[in-house]
């Protein structure tokens, strides 16, 4: 099995920073790309950022410029560095990985419980 957990949530003022990070366990025979993602009060779950193994990242329209997403391949981590904070930030955040348990297994997409962020104005 594969857990993710996310950390780092948490109340902050608008224009204010904070870093999620996502540590991966379990069955990691090869972990694919990484991600973060998030669910407004009644919205749907969007994504926020992606980062292949290889390092290439995208970002949401909504984030480029603020936020930075990072992994550490080594840690099977994965950071979301949020800088210049919006009250429409506010939002659980979910962390998200693509996961080969075994050799010659398929990959499988994991997800984290989520962590709140609330921005405050």
């Amino acid at each position: 099995q594969v857990q993710l957990v996310e950390s780092g949530g948490g109340l902050v003022q608008a224009g204010g920073s904070l870093r999620l990070s996502c540590a991966a366990s379990g069955s990691l025979f090869s972990i694919g790309g990484m991600g973060w993602y998030r669910q407004g009060p009644g919205k749907q779950r969007e994504l926020v950022a992606t980062i292949s193994s290889a390092g290439r990242t995208n970002y949401a329209d909504s984030v480029k410029g603020r936020f930075t997403i990072s992994r550490d391949n080594a840690k099977n981590m994965v950071y979301l560095q949020m800088n210049s904070l919006k009250p429409e930030d506010t939002a659980v955040y979910y962390c998200n990985a693509d996961v080969r348990t075994t050799w010659g297994a398929r990959w499988s997409d994991y997800w984290g419980q989520g962590t709140q962020v609330t921005v405050s104005s």
